[in-house]
């Protein structure tokens, strides 16, 4: 088992703010939050940020333009990171797909692809805002 990464102070309270909100937060957002805390700059942030993604702490959703904490310790080993986003009350939720991950395997085999990640973003309604009331 792999230890967790050290963290500096600016990346502990950009991934406690990602994990105290749960929803998606714009670079932006987190400064909003944290300058409280004395992180007055978007660059600060952005490091932050580029740390925790390449750590595996937390994951960029580029049609969001935002981030959110991991929710699996094991996601980046797995090859492929999913998201289901609800554009009616914004929730996103983590999972992995064994199935989605072999049919894209194949076709970068078979295409002469050489993969280094692959995100899938499915937007759409969450079973939560489906539902009648």
């Amino acid at each position: 088992m792999t230890e967790p990464p050290k963290l500096t102070r600016n990346q502990d309270l950009v991934l406690g703010c990602l994990q105290k909100t749960g929803t998606p937060m714009s670079a932006y957002d987190i400064l909003g939050q944290l300058k409280a805390d004395g992180i007055k700059a978007p660059l600060q942030v952005y490091r932050a940020l580029d740390k925790l993604v390449a750590a595996g702490l937390a994951h960029r959703l580029e049609s969001l333009n935002a981030f959110v904490a991991c929710a699996g310790d094991e996601c980046h080993r797995r090859g492929l990171i999913a998201f289901a986003i609800c554009e009616t009350c914004g929730s996103v939720e983590e999972f992995a797909d064994a199935v989605i991950r072999q049919r894209l395997d194949g076709w970068a085999e078979e295409s002469g692809f050489h993969t280094h990640s692959a995100t899938v973003e499915l937007r759409g309604t969450c079973a939560g805002c489906t539902r009648p009331h």
